[in-house]
């Protein structure tokens, strides 16, 4: 959930926010905002009342997506999500979902209140700490939303974490971002991220299947996977290519089989730097 500025409780919503003109949608946003912005490191995290209008996007977002992630998720992701077993019948609290990660192994969960800067969010991820808001996406869209809320964070990314493979790249990711120095060996370490703990596909059982965190969170753009340009697992075509995050992503990047993912995206991670980057793109315009 990573943006390159901050979000205030104000809710300056996009333009395209199912909610931006409705108030009774802001004000209960701005309500769960301040009980992320009110956290400190050592307080209790934050129970939000959700209401029935809120657990049922939850029931009818998981619920669909449940049954798309056994045809269309990779293995690793479906042994997380197993792993950690989300209720599909109401939204779970952050402490509930923190005590279980930390069960499966020890990544912390932190409440924010909304999106936060790209290198304060990857620099949590290097002490296996995930920040993730708390509020849901529109009620009249269950299954469309312009920016990460908490069934994102949750669905995507925590299912994801409980697999230790996929829990170990993100603490990677962590390492790769703080040692970044200058802005651009960074925007290339956010664009491997991008394209595959956001958006990444794998080959197996002979076909494509989703683990990013954008495409097992989508109900959309998971079952949009084989429309999309496919192209090998390449790190420096990755972290060289622009996106749009408004869209589907047209372009994406499969390894074959976990084993290259974890190994190909793991190395590159413990070592990435500013003289990897200029390695990597060394002689690129």
């Amino acid at each position: 959930m990573t943006d390159t500025g901050t979000r205030a409780p104000d809710l300056v919503l996009p333009a395209d926010h199912p909610g931006v003109d409705d108030p009774d949608y802001r004000s209960r946003r701005a309500e769960i905002a301040r009980a992320g912005e009110a956290w400190r490191p050592g307080d209790p995290l934050p129970v939000i009342e959700y209401t029935d209008a809120e657990h049922d996007v939850w029931r009818t977002v998981t619920t669909e997506l449940g049954r798309l992630h056994r045809d269309l998720a990779c293995d690793a992701f479906r042994s997380g999500a197993g792993a950690l077993d989300l209720p599909t019948d109401h939204v779970p609290q952050l402490h509930e979902l923190d005590e279980r990660l930390v069960e499966l192994g020890g990544f912390r969960v932190i409440p924010v209140a909304g999106l936060v800067p790209a290198r304060t969010f990857y620099a949590q991820l290097a002490d296996s700490t995930f920040m993730s808001t708390q509020y849901l996406r529109h009620t009249s869209v269950p299954f469309y939303t312009p920016e990460p809320d908490v069934l994102h964070e949750v669905v995507g990314h925590l299912n994801l974490i409980a697999q230790p493979d996929f829990a170990e790249l993100h603490r990677l990711a962590g390492g790769a971002s703080r040692r970044c120095e200058t802005d651009a060996a960074h925007e290339f370490f956010s664009r491997v991220f991008w394209f595959s703990l956001e958006f990444g596909v794998v080959r197996e059982h002979g076909e494509l299947r989703a683990y990013g965190a954008g495409l097992v969170s989508s109900f959309g753009e998971i079952q949009a996977v084989r429309d999309a340009e496919i192209r090998p697992f390449d790190l420096t075509a990755m972290g060289t290519l622009d996106y749009d995050i408004s869209t589907y992503q047209p372009v994406l990047f499969a390894a074959d089989g976990h084993g290259q993912l974890v190994e190909e995206l793991g190395d590159f991670l413990a070592s990435y730097d500013d003289e990897a980057f200029a390695r990597l793109t060394a002689g690129r315009n």
